[in-house]
């Protein structure tokens, strides 16, 4: 297992995820991701500003794995999300 740190972007601010998770594969850092965004989004208020945020996620020798933003969480349509395939 690797350990992956989710660091959030809103424009000029990064609020940094010093603890990171464990798990299997890029693929499941996607997912959580995903997740973590979706999740964050639920509150109304804070929607229009995070619409511009982006989740990056780096590895523990601080790689950028991937890029996620907040936009495409809540515009990904069933056929491009890997997770119901």
């Amino acid at each position: 297992m690797a350990r992956y740190f989710f660091h959030t972007h809103i424009g000029g601010d990064v609020i940094t995820d010093p603890t990171g998770v464990e798990l299997l594969d890029p693929d499941q850092a996607w997912e959580k991701a995903r997740d973590t965004i979706r999740a964050a989004l639920q509150d109304p208020r804070d929607q229009a500003r995070l619409m511009t945020a982006c989740l990056v996620v780096t590895d523990a020798e601080g790689e950028v794995v991937l890029e996620f933003p907040f936009s495409e969480a809540v515009t990904l349509l069933p056929d491009e999300d890997p997770t119901l395939h």
